[in-house]
């Protein structure tokens, strides 16, 4: 088990430097971007396939809003907080990739924003390209009919950035495919971001990973998995809709198990896209093939090869021994939660942790609050270490210990046998949320 910071070689896990990049506004006091979050082999593997990113951005705004370009001052830029988390699968290439670059991406879709985010009055409907031509914000410039129009929809500062967020996960997951082979980004990886901006946590999820707040003893949950089983009626739609994706080998259905020839004809349960609950149906030649989601808990897949529904990468993803391609099912879209630290008053032992599903798989939500209860008490509340001896203690209690028959936990139960990655975040953070 070790530590391991930057490293070049893309078959070992890193956790980005902490850099802080300067810019004018920083927080003063830069202590949250320097608790470290760590990054664990499970130990049972020759390689960690598992990445990490702690990073302070600074957002320089692109151009003024309303009127002509402007020259750049210390009050135009705004800074946020950044920690990603990547599991890597098929390889580490495109966790290694998303670890370094994802971040700059969320940089890159905050540039049009910052002034926007500064001024406290609703965004603009639109951005003007020179101001006063058609297509600005000029309400002069009305185009269409606007009777069916009766309001304007509301939208927040908040809903931008996780716009913004969702964007720079399409845009990273593009860069991979255009970049897959000149740059070997092999495989495709979960990935769960957190930013903290302006009073507000950010934390977006594609994949199997998880993250929760534990304040004040309560489990405030902050994503949820995305597997076969949590999106089977988002994948049976895609199915049902364009079923040349599944190349006549697959049926959209789902059966509770494998149909046989010698059921053709007979009635048997089943649920399709829009179906929470079973029915039965007269089993038809097309059922049988193999079904497109497959399985139970952690043995479910897409397509009987995959166990994630989203995520980035994946490009190069076949259906074993077959040249159909899997990526059209999987998004790389994220599930964006947003969390107001502004809203509650928060003591040293209030954390998010941040965890691969390394972690999860063998551990509860309960189980981790107990973690956190436990080892923070042992620690003077302005002790830094208590977080970094926090995340060694979650690593080390799902990978558990060797035995005869295995890594085992203290109730006898298999450790994890993945890689294991945790990032813990104190909500007390910088000490001003202004």
């Amino acid at each position: 088990m070790t530590f391991l910071s930057l490293a070049s070689r893309p078959e070992r896990v890193c956790m980005s430097k902490m850099g802080v990049i300067p810019g004018p506004g920083l927080v003063s006091n830069l202590m949250w971007s320097l608790w470290p979050g760590r990054v664990i082999n499970a130990g049972k593997s020759r390689h960690n396939e598992d990445q990490a990113c702690c990073e302070v951005v600074y957002v320089e705004g692109r151009r003024s809003v309303a009127g002509p370009p402007k020259e750049p001052s210390p009050a135009q830029g705004l800074c946020f907080y950044y920690w990603g988390l990547f599991d890597g699968h098929a390889g580490g290439g495109a966790a290694e990739m998303a670890s370094r670059l994802l971040h700059r991406h969320i940089r890159e879709q905050l540039k049009d924003l910052v002034e926007i985010l500064q001024d406290p009055s609703p965004p603009p409907l639109c951005l003007p390209s020179t101001p006063g031509t058609p297509g600005s914000s000029d309400p002069s410039h009305v185009v269409g009919p606007q009777s069916c129009w009766s309001s304007q929809k509301e939208v927040t500062h908040e809903s931008l950035v996780v716009g913004a967020i969702e964007n720079a996960f399409q845009l990273m997951d593009e860069q991979m495919a255009r970049e897959r082979r000149g740059h070997q980004v092999e495989g495709g990886c979960c990935a769960l971001v957190v930013v903290y901006l302006l009073g507000k946590v950010y934390v977006a999820n594609a994949g199997d990973s998880r993250a929760i707040i534990v304040r004040n003893g309560e489990i405030i949950p902050m994503s949820r998995e995305f597997t076969p089983e949590t999106e089977r009626q988002r994948l049976q739609l895609l199915g049902f809709l364009k079923p040349e994706l599944l190349g006549g080998e697959f049926t959209h259905l789902e059966f509770p198990r494998r149909v046989q020839p010698k059921e053709l004809g007979q009635r048997m349960l089943y649920r399709d896209q829009n179906m929470t609950g079973w029915a039965y149906k007269k089993i038809e030649l097309e059922d049988l093939r193999f079904p497109l989601v497959c399985g139970e808990g952690k043995k479910a897949r897409v397509m009987a090869t995959i166990g994630v529904t989203r995520g980035l990468g994946d490009h190069n993803l076949k259906v074993c021994s077959s040249s159909l391609p899997i990526k059209p099912f999987l998004s790389c879209f994220p599930e964006v939660r947003v969390y107001d630290l502004t809203q509650y008053e928060h003591c040293p032992d209030d954390v998010l942790v941040l965890g691969t599903d390394g972690l999860w798989d063998v551990t509860s939500d309960s189980e981790v609050a107990a973690t956190v209860d436990r080892v923070l008490s042992t620690y003077e509340p302005n002790d830094p270490s208590r977080y970094t001896a926090l995340a060694q203690a979650l690593v080390l209690g799902a990978r558990g210990t060797p035995r005869d028959r295995g890594w085992r936990l203290p109730n006898n139960k298999l450790g994890s046998g993945d890689d294991i990655s945790v990032f813990i975040i104190p909500l007390g953070g910088p000490g001003c949320y202004s």
